[in-house]
C-alpha cells in the first residue's frame, strides 16, 4: 500500500484523545482516535484520506517503544526488543506500517524518564524536527498544523531501527554515542 499523500501526525500522551477531538471540526483535518486499531487498518484509513492533515493516536512503532522502555527499565528481555524490531521492519517492508510525518508528544515534562528518552532521544535523534514536544492538548494544536517545522524526513526504518537496542537512555543523541 502506498504511503498517504496527507501530512500525518501521531499524537501521544495521556491527553491524546482530547487533542485529536480538538481538531475534528477543521475541514482540512481528518482526525480520529485509532489507538486500538491494527497497523493495517490505520494505513488503509490514512491512505483513504483526501485531507491535507491526518491526525491520530496509533503509534506504528508503539510495540518497539514499549519493548525498548521495558528492556531499559529491567521489565523485559533483549529478545523481546529484537522481536518487536523485526516485526516492525517486516511490516514496513510489506508497506503495512508507515512512520508518521510527525510525532506530537503531549506534556513531555510529565513522562516517565525512560519514555522521555524514547520520544526526545531515540526518535528525535533520527529526525529532530519530526518529534514535537507540545505543552497542551487543547485547540492550540490547530496552530501547530499551520506552522509545522520543516526538516529532513524520517530515514527508512531499516537504516535506523536495528540500532535502537544500542540507544541507551541518558546517552542517546549525545556526541560520541552510537545513536
Amino acid at each position: 500500500m502506498e504511503p498517504p499523500v496527507s501530512t500525518t501526525l501521531v499524537v501521544v500522551g495521556d491527553e491524546a484523545s482530547q487533542a485529536i477531538r480538538s481538531l475534528e471540526r477543521f475541514p482540512n483535518v481528518q482526525a480520529a482516535s485509532l489507538a486500538d486499531a491494527s497497523d493495517d487498518e490505520v494505513v488503509r484509513w490514512s491512505a483513504g484520506s483526501n485531507a491535507p492533515y491526518v491526525v491520530h493516536d496509533h503509534d506504528p512503532l508503539g510495540h518497539v517503544a514499549a519493548a525498548w522502555v521495558e528492556f531499559f527499565d529491567d521489565q523485559s528481555t533483549f529478545g523481546v526488543l529484537e522481536l518487536e524490531i523485526e516485526r516492525a521492519l517486516d511490516a514496513a517492508g510489506r508497506r503495512e506500517m508507515n512512520v508518521p510525518d510527525y510525532y506530537v508528544v503531549l506534556h513531555p515534562e510529565d513522562l516517565p524518564v525512560t519514555w522521555k528518552h524514547w520520544w526526545l532521544g531515540v526518535l528525535a535523534a533520527e529526525s529532530p524536527t519530526r518529534v514535537i514536544p507540545w505543552p497542551a492538548a487543547d485547540a492550540s494544536l490547530a496552530g501547530l498544523l499551520r506552522r509545522l517545522p520543516t526538516g529532513r524526513a524520517w530515514p527508512e526504518v531499516g537504516s535506523w531501527l536495528p540500532r535502537v537496542p544500542m540507544s541507551v537512555p541518558d546517552r542517546v543523541g549525545l556526541p560520541g554515542s552510537d545513536a
